[in-house]
């Protein structure tokens, strides 16, 4: 019999890697701390509110994994610039804290505007940079990853700010991805589609709107934060040690047509 060399199966194991997951009190960055613990990173659960992140992370630690809660506040840029290089080395952003307001585009006022791009894009700009130096100075490349939406790849009525700032997070993220990629750091985006989190439940309260949402979805519902979770553990492993400056579309078939 001929002797075959098979290749190794990827590994989506992230053991002795640390991950810091803004935003993570609840929603996206709630399931994606789960998804990276279980996979055996230790993950700092970092948001604005410090109770909901001790109680998460005392709850993967029930689990007999590795977390623990930062409080922080990623629109104070000092505090950015000083807490999270405090933490020590770091394999993985998911870069998730985002605000949206919808509301049509002649009523938009400009602390709307400046409420959404601020957190969106600034605050998220300068985190990921924040990370990037200090994985920079380790020299031991990363992940970091994003959050993105559908919305940074198409139109929406209601959600031109929230397009605008998506799209914003698309442009950088490539822009990252071409300067940090010599130094073997990857950066990408993920692109939900409408996922069942505390922050939308309150619009599929209007039958109207979930009704036109879930024609534009091909799978024909809305996402769990459990389908988000998986997407992020792939992107922060070797797995997906080739991708880079890419978007994970997760959407359920919106942006095919």
């Amino acid at each position: 019999m001929t002797e075959i060399s098979l290749p190794r199966p990827p590994s989506f194991r992230l053991d002795g890697k640390r991950a810091l997951i803004t935003g993570a009190g609840r929603g996206i960055g709630l399931g994606a701390a789960v998804g990276l613990a279980d996979a055996g990173a230790h993950v700092i659960l970092a948001s604005r509110t410090l109770s909901e992140v001790e109680a998460a992370a005392s709850a993967i630690r029930a689990l007999g994994q590795s977390a623990e809660a930062l409080e922080l506040d990623v629109m104070d840029l000092d505090a950015v610039r000083h807490r999270i290089p405090a933490l020590g080395p770091l394999d993985i952003l998911l870069n998730n804290a985002g605000t949206n307001r919808p509301r049509p585009m002649v009523e938009v006022p400009e602390a709307d505007f400046d409420a959404i791009m601020d957190l969106n894009v600034r605050a998220a700009y300068f985190v990921a940079q924040t990370v990037a130096k200090m994985m920079l100075a380790a020299g031991n490349g990363g992940s970091i990853i994003n959050t993105s939406s559908q919305m940074g790849h198409v139109g929406s009525a209601g959600r031109s700010v929230y397009c605008a700032s998506k799209f914003a997070v698309e442009g950088f993220t490539r822009a990252m991805a071409v300067e940090l990629g010599p130094h073997n750091i990857r950066v990408n985006t993920i692109c939900p589609t409408f996922i069942e989190t505390p922050l939308t439940k309150p619009y599929f309260d209007d039958p109207a709107f979930k009704e036109k949402v879930l024609a534009k979805i091909q799978l024909g519902r809305v996402g769990t934060i459990e389908e988000i979770s998986g997407p992020i553990v792939f992107l922060a492993s070797q797995a997906a040690s080739l991708i880079t400056g890419s978007s994970l579309m997760i959407d359920g078939g919106w942006t095919a047509e």
